[in-house]
């Protein structure tokens, strides 16, 4: 009974924001969001890290943490309204960053996006969307991360903001081998 009574009457009652989606040129739809550093930062773990967010964190020592960093950021949508989480994970094996991205919006879902080692020159890092939950749950689609400088900074700490821009179409009723395109 009390599962059902929380089912018909939820404890947390998530505010969502709008979505601001637009139509892609190849028939999906697109999201654009963004992270603002260092103010969105909300976590940096990493080995040899001196100054971790937050002041105090410290981060595992075992072997296995040896080549993995982690950072929790704010995202907010073009409005500016910081509308979910992002968690962004990097693992060094040799000469390749192995970057994998969880976006969390409230009340919309989660993406789950594996991206590629390197940019190609002068574009932004491409990312495949592996898997996503509730609303992101049949979708297909592409993720594109990019680093825009803001010159303002005096410390000489970076400053700036990551762009995410999402890139989806719905798999359900689509003809199977039917793959999204990425159009350069």
């Amino acid at each position: 009974m009390a599962a059902g009574a929380l089912y018909s009457f939820p404890a947390v009652d998530q505010f969502r924001e709008v979505s601001i989606v637009s139509v892609a040129p190849n028939g999906g739809n697109s999201e654009s969001f963004h992270i603002k550093i260092p103010v969105d930062r909300v976590m940096v773990g990493a080995t040899g890290n001196e100054s971790g967010v937050p002041i105090g964190l410290t981060w595992p020592t075992d072997d296995i943490f040896e080549n993995v960093s982690t950072e929790v950021f704010k995202i907010r949508n073009v409005r500016d309204a910081v509308i979910g989480v992002a968690a962004r994970t990097v693992a060094k094996e040799g000469e390749t960053d192995i970057t994998e991205w969880i976006i969390h919006l409230p009340a919309r879902g989660s993406l789950f996006v594996n991206m590629e080692p390197q940019p190609k020159a002068g574009s932004p890092r491409i990312g495949q969307l592996r898997a996503g939950s509730q609303e992101f749950d049949d979708l297909q689609g592409f993720v594109a991360e990019s680093w825009v400088s803001d010159a303002s900074g005096e410390d000489g700490a970076p400053q700036g903001r990551i762009e995410l821009l999402a890139t989806y179409v719905s798999t359900s009723g689509r003809r199977e081998g039917g793959e999204m395109e990425l159009l350069e």
